[in-house]
């Protein structure tokens, strides 16, 4: 994930752009910010709640902060997003620091420390 615009910039919000190979992303989690995902190029499928939906490219979806969601590449693609606050970027500046082959517990731990939960059921 890269930043495009910081909290430190924007202060209302942040940016980014992610891309990704077929069967990446996160699993369920939720965080107190809000998050627009902008789909590039796709399918991206995105779980909000409990539903899940393939997004196509040019479509955009709105998560509100506190609700559990998830996304996963279904083919190599690409999206623009962003959340409230100033939080989101200082998380992935974190876990961009750690070991490729880092425990999943690592992650876990760093996302935690700036106020993400998983959320897998």
């Amino acid at each position: 994930m890269q930043a495009l615009i910081s909290g430190d910039e924007a202060q209302a919000f942040e940016a980014f752009y992610t891309s990704g190979n077929n069967g990446t992303g996160p699993a369920p989690h939720c965080h107190p910010w809000d998050e627009t995902f902008f789909v590039i190029r796709g399918p991206v499928v995105f779980g909000l709640g409990h539903q899940e939906q393939p997004i196509e490219a040019g479509t955009l979806l709105h998560v509100p902060g506190g609700e559990r969601h998830w996304w996963r590449f279904e083919v190599e693609g690409e999206f623009l997003s962003f959340t409230s606050g100033r939080q989101a970027a200082a998380m992935y500046r974190d876990l961009a620091t750690l070991r490729a082959d880092a425990p999943k517990s690592e992650y876990r731990a760093v996302a935690i420390r700036h106020g993400q939960q998983a959320r897998p059921t």
